[in-house]
């Protein structure tokens, strides 16, 4: 996983306050709730991205 992925608020109280974990890539933690948790990409949807100007797929 690209070190690129950052949070901005924690997922589980939405403060600002974080950092990164030593549990290993993609890991955080938040200094305001006390929790640690791990940012992961999943992949891309199979649909495939569609546009809102009525030119994309599935229109």
């Amino acid at each position: 996983m690209s070190e690129r992925a950052a949070p901005f608020h924690c997922p589980y109280c939405g403060d600002e306050d974080l950092r990164p974990h030593e549990g290993g890539p993609g890991a955080w933690e938040c200094a305001s709730c006390n929790r640690a948790f791990r940012l992961k990409f999943l992949g891309l949807l199979s649909r495939g991205v569609t546009r809102d100007d009525g030119e994309g797929e599935g229109t």
